[in-house]
């Protein structure tokens, strides 16, 4: 089975490990040319992660390598206090149907080399001691276990890793790259496995009295220009939708009142919730929106177009994770405050 070993000198020397190497080198031809390719709404959000954890990473003298496993819960909890938000069963995602079961490939590949940014928390991110860890790392190497695959994480920018993947430095990209069609020609994509829902934010208390089939009235913060507000505008006709220039602002109207509900993406949220400047004011509302066309878009895995026999392999693998609690287990570690 896989296992976790930081070794930054040789790549894929030890069978059946995880290997995390950081390189610096850049793919010399572009892919396509001079085009910057979106993340599957990443950025929007990345600022709220960052702020969490660092101060999860360094309010309290723990060492890195447990921050997630022993201490996320509790330092959130100290820091914030407990409120209705913290205090419901987590809600953990499920993206494959359990009533189908995708057939087992008939070759496993030897060896995966994953391509990924290390500047996304939770995703891919260095630990106080330069380790690579995040979700996506965790996922790769519970995949590998599942194929009894031999392993490698290598670091690029986000705008080197179609470079490097057709230059072969990798197989294989988990770093949010989005399904653009531009890339269709190019590449193939896993399963999704993390979408990004939707959700209402709303003042602690509030959250048992909100329904979201009957918005009549209600002021309804939005983001202008988002597909959130686009969404809202469209669907939610009953209520008073109100704009604003920046997500900062939007939020912030409902933490100061003068919005009864916010509306936006669903992860970056979770985060807010749990961060300085939400001040311990609101909570999850409702349940997540996964609407087609405004936010269906998730996460997955890409590979070139040709390559099947891996495609089909990690597809497989993606299954296995979550059927064997391992997903789960992962999602909680690392958004112990579900946004789902």
């Amino acid at each position: 089975m896989a296992s976790l070993e930081a070794d930054c000198k040789t790549e894929l020397d030890t069978p059946r490990a995880l290997k995390m190497r950081n390189s610096s080198g850049k793919g010399s031809m572009p892919f396509p040319p001079n085009q910057r390719w979106p993340r599957a709404g990443l950025t929007v959000y990345n600022s709220d992660m960052n702020q969490v954890f660092h101060r999860l990473m360094h309010s309290k003298r723990i060492h890195s390598r447990v921050v997630f496993l022993l201490v996320v819960y509790f330092m959130v909890a100290a820091t914030n206090g407990i409120g209705p938000a913290f205090s419901q069963s987590p809600s953990v995602p499920n993206f494959w149907d359990p009533k189908t079961s995708a057939s087992r490939p008939a070759n496993f590949p030897e060896t995966i080399r994953f391509l990924a940014t290390d500047d996304h928390p939770p995703f891919v991110f260095r630990d106080l001691d330069g380790r690579l860890t995040g979700f996506n790392v965790d996922l790769a190497r519970a995949m590998c276990q599942q194929l009894n695959s031999s392993c490698a994480l290598r670091i690029r920018s986000f705008e080197d890793l179609l470079p490097a993947l057709r230059e072969d430095e990798g197989n294989a990209i988990i770093s949010g790259l989005a399904r653009d069609p531009a890339l269709a020609e190019d590449l193939a994509f896993t399963d999704d496995y993390l979408k990004l829902p939707a959700r209402f934010v709303v003042r602690q208390g509030d959250a048992a009295g909100f329904d979201e089939g009957n918005l009549n009235g209600l002021r309804i913060a939005v983001a202008n220009g988002t597909r959130h507000d686009l969404f809202a505008r469209r669907f939610f006709p009953q209520a008073v939708i109100v704009g604003h220039e920046t997500t900062i602002d939007a939020r912030n109207a409902v933490r100061d009142g003068s919005a009864d509900a916010y509306f936006g993406d669903g992860l970056s949220l979770s985060f807010w919730l749990r961060g300085d400047t939400s001040q311990d004011c609101c909570e999850f509302a409702g349940g997540p929106w996964l609407e087609p066309g405004y936010f269906s878009e998730g996460l997955s895995i890409a590979v070139r177009k040709e390559d099947e026999e891996k495609l089909e392999a990690l597809n497989f693998a993606l299954r296995q994770v979550h059927q064997s609690g391992t997903y789960r287990e992962l999602y909680l570690r690392y958004f112990p405050l579900s946004f789902y």
